[in-house]
């Protein structure tokens, strides 16, 4: 139903009247096509020109907040004490915080490290000795193995004792693999 008082030149000429007791549309306003989804409430187009369309219902992650102090040091003990337990919880603590607090970056890469270090040391012990094992020396190699897991744990401890202290901890015999 167009708007039979519309002159040929109007630009509203040619746009459906909308029903009564709703708004008139501005002036060049067409209706959206049907099938068509508003986008969720927060969403920023990307800017003109860069030819990337987000998916629908897309919302950017919103930066996270810095540690603060306190935060900072209990996140580095734990990256240091969590080398108990291998390399796994360093790792984690310190791909979730390296960027939130520097004492946890610092600390989380250097548990990190020492603790590669030391499950490269055991894999290699425990290889030397199923393959020394024939000449019957191979159980001292698996007792080595065993001593530098123990020393591992000794060390993350010592290391997590020094970081809750409000220090910082550099573990001897370590190969730097993350800088």
């Amino acid at each position: 139903m167009t708007d039979p008082n519309a002159t040929p030149n109007d630009p509203a000429a040619g746009q459906p009247t909308p029903p009564s007791g709703q708004p008139t549309p501005p002036p060049g306003y067409q209706a959206p096509p049907p099938g068509y989804q508003a986008p969720p409430p927060g969403y920023q187009a990307p800017p003109p020109g860069s030819g990337y369309q987000q998916p629908p219902g897309y919302q950017q992650a919103a930066p996270q907040a810095p540690l603060s102090p306190a935060d900072d040091k209990q996140w580095a003990f734990l990256a240091q004490l969590g080398g108990i337990l291998g390399f796994l919880p360093p790792l984690i603590i310190w791909l979730i915080f390296k960027d939130r607090g520097p004492l946890t970056n610092q600390e989380g890469k250097e548990s990190l490290n020492f603790q590669i270090s030391v499950a490269i040391a055991v894999v290699a012990l425990y290889i030397l000795g199923t393959i020394l094992s024939v000449i019957l020396i191979g159980f001292l190699f698996y007792f080595l193995a065993w001593a530098v897991q123990i020393v591992g744990v000794v060390f993350a401890i010592i290391a997590g004792v020094k970081v809750n202290a409000g220090g910082t901890y550099r573990y001897p015999f370590t190969f730097r693999f993350i800088k």
